[in-house]
């Protein structure tokens, strides 16, 4: 099993860090995994994304071309990267910020309004754990507790603060119903 993951967004949504959460879990579970950056000179708001994957074998190359699974955060990400998608593959992405996406026939696509669950439970910033709870729902890549354990084991001491918040974001995404 290989799953080729591409997460695209601004700089500023979290999308390394997402893309990292699940790189170190799939480490953790003895897989064979590459995280790829890829972003620009821009502090905040320039274009980012992550290229993960995940795999019981070898991996050849880090790069993600055709994926398997496409997390887009906004437009400009998934209008460039939805047509790569493999046929047969996923799209989850944050309907507050893609209200009315082209869908291509042959692909699976997962609406959530991330940015505004986030916004409506104070979790501003959050968007990112809220769409990777959704996508541990939907995939069963990896089991929720197991994942969870991981994600706050990687956030440093300096941000103790934050565990909390990334706990509920991750339960409001594997909640949601969409």
């Amino acid at each position: 099993m290989t799953m080729n993951i591409l997460l695209a967004g601004f700089g500023g949504q979290g999308i390394l860090f997402a893309g990292k959460q699940l790189a170190k879990t799939a480490m953790y579970s003895d897989m064979q995994v590459s995280w790829l950056p890829s972003y620009g000179p821009e502090m905040r708001g320039g274009a980012a994304n992550c290229s993960v994957i995940i795999s019981d074998e070898e991996i050849g190359s880090p790069l993600v071309v055709t994926p398997d699974l496409l997390i887009a955060m906004n437009i400009p990400s998934y209008d460039k990267f939805e047509p790569c998608v493999v046929d047969g593959g996923m799209v989850i992405y944050d309907s507050t910020l893609i209200p009315t996406p082209a869908l291509r026939e042959g692909v699976s696509h997962y609406a959530i309004p991330a940015s505004g669950i986030a916004e409506e439970n104070g979790l501003n910033g959050m968007a990112n754990v809220i769409i990777l709870g959704y996508l541990l729902k939907i995939t069963k890549l990896f089991e929720y507790d197991k994942f969870l354990d991981f994600m706050v084991q990687s956030i440093p001491a300096t941000k103790a603060a934050l565990i909390e918040k990334n706990k509920k974001a991750l339960e409001l995404g594997y909640n949601y119903e969409g």
